[in-house]
């Protein structure tokens, strides 16, 4: 396994390197960046789940220390402001450890109102970047989210260091070891619920670190395409099941889904057809090719399998251009991944950020960016039946060339979604789903 401790020291170099540069562009002494405030729920004494902001995450793999404050200036070392209260209510944040604290100049306080002994003392040049809080607001003259210097932070966001790929490839291995877990247990027929709770044995984490919420999907549930009620009761006649989960490491995160079907039978050829096309689709990727492009070119191949199936009779070609394989695909084909599950800057078009939206038919694709090396995608086609899209086409012109027999048949299995998490490189692309699957 890699050695992260040195690939961080040379991550947190270059990132370093390339901030005071964009400071200097911008004509800034400081920037700072708070961890994040945690938010209380409504005439309640509970918070909801905290993480930090992902800007702070960006320099720490710090995920759920709240009130703390990184600190950038244009020499030495970034300066950590750690709140570290005396608490016996809660668990205070740990004592500063691991392959990162060695790079900070670290500062404890105990009380929140401490931070301010370390913050400059002229916030004339400080840009603040992230959630504001009631310390920071006294920064009269700061900029706030400076769109020119975050845009140029968003569009860098996107290639990713060799101490981030390792932390995602390790959040494809820790995410897919769950994944097999939760597989086992729907082939023992167990509840949405049971399954969620298998994924959450296996990873070892609790249910608020996730980096999203579970999709755990049986028989028509798969067809929603953000499922999240996980149900308590076993279905009388499980069929299929759709599993979009992944964990995080240091503030990275993994983001798988597979598809299964519970016998062998028309829908698991539909799995396997999918799974094929899923795997073509990665192999024909080629560096700097627009991923709309590609979008474009998994609507043509699912279209084929529909028309292979007899699902549609249309030409693939007709499907795309009448908005037929849009019904059963309806959304993008994948997204850039990284401190975020949606990374930003995915519809830039430069490192102004100029928005570079996608077409109005494909208006769900969150990343309309060429595919360069060192980026990281998700790669995520899919195919569902639902019920709602179908019933639009049922009064279409186009009503006659769908095979509705075999349409209602499919209705009860939901849908199909098959996701990888991949790095574009010169040399070809690395699946680090694929390859953390290969070594269970």
């Amino acid at each position: 396994m890699a050695n992260i401790a040195h690939l961080y020291s040379e991550h947190l170099e270059q990132l370093v390197a390339r901030h005071r540069q964009l400071m200097l562009e911008n004509q800034l002494d400081y920037l700072l960046i708070p961890s994040g405030v945690p938010v209380g729920i409504y005439l309640d004494d509970m918070n909801y789940p905290f993480k930090s902001s992902f800007l702070f995450r960006t320099y720490l793999p710090l995920t759920e220390v709240a009130d703390s404050y990184l600190l950038l200036g244009l020499n030495d070392k970034p300066t950590l402001i750690y709140y570290q209260p005396v608490d016996f209510w809660h668990s205070p944040a740990k004592d500063p450890d691991g392959f990162w604290p060695e790079h900070f100049d670290i500062k404890i306080i105990t009380e929140f109102e401490q931070a301010k002994e370390f913050f400059p003392t002229d916030s004339n040049k400080v840009a603040i970047l992230g959630e504001e809080t009631r310390l920071t607001q006294s920064f009269e003259k700061a900029q706030r989210n400076p769109k020119p210097l975050l845009n140029a932070i968003y569009w860098q966001r996107a290639y990713k260091s060799e101490y981030e790929i390792e932390c995602l490839s390790r959040a494809n291995q820790k995410a897919t070891k769950a994944h097999k877990a939760a597989e086992l247990a729907f082939r023992q027929g167990k509840s949405e619920q049971q399954i969620h709770l298998a994924y959450l044995n296996a990873c070892g984490d609790m249910e608020h670190q996730m980096p999203y919420s579970n999709i755990v999907a049986l028989n028509q549930h798969s067809a929603i395409l953000h499922y999240t009620e996980c149900e308590s009761t076993r279905p009388q006649n499980p069929q299929s099941f759709l599993l979009d989960a992944g964990v995080s490491v240091n503030g990275y995160h993994s983001d798988i889904t597979r598809s299964y079907a519970f016998k062998g039978n028309e829908f698991s050829a539909l799995i396997d057809a999918m799974d094929k096309m899923q795997l073509a689709c990665i192999d024909s990727i080629q560096v700097n090719q627009d991923y709309l492009d590609l979008h474009i070119q998994a609507h043509l191949s699912i279209a084929q399998i529909l028309k292979d199936f007899d699902l549609v009779d249309m030409s693939a070609q007709a499907m795309l251009e009448q908005g037929i394989s849009g019904t059963f695909f309806p959304h993008g084909l994948g997204h850039l991944i990284g401190l975020q599950v949606h990374d930003v800057g995915g519809q830039f078009a430069d490192a102004s950020g100029q928005a570079n939206p996608p077409p109005a038919a494909h208006a769900f694709l969150r990343s309309t960016r060429k595919m360069e090396n060192d980026m990281v995608f998700t790669i995520e086609p899919g195919l569902y039946f639902i019920p709602s899209l179908l019933d639009k086409q049922r009064q279409s012109a186009h009503s006659k060339a769908f095979n509705w027999d075999k349409i209602e048949q499919m209705i009860p299995f939901g849908g199909i979604r098959i996701e990888d998490n991949i790095v574009i490189h010169e040399d070809g692309v690395r699946n680090l789903t694929r390859e953390a699957f290969a070594k269970l």
